[in-house]
């Protein structure tokens, strides 16, 4: 039987929720910015990765090791 690591599991769904917040924060403050395409085009890779990141630990997790 194998047992899941919740500790990963929850930081993979905070890291999620972090990426969502960073992405809508960065919208409203894009119109402001001199070249608002090549920032979201950042910010939008930025947390591609992330979000990549955080469901690997969430199936790492879940996945567990052997007792």
């Amino acid at each position: 039987m194998r047992q899941k690591n919740w500790r990963v599991v929850i930081v993979g769904g905070v890291l999620i929720g972090l990426a969502l917040v960073f992405v809508l924060v960065m919208m409203s403050l894009a119109p402001q910015s001199t070249d608002p395409q090549a920032l979201m085009e950042t910010v939008g890779a930025t947390a591609g990765v992330v979000i990549g990141v955080s469901v690997a630990m969430i199936i790492y997790g879940l996945i567990g090791k052997k007792t």
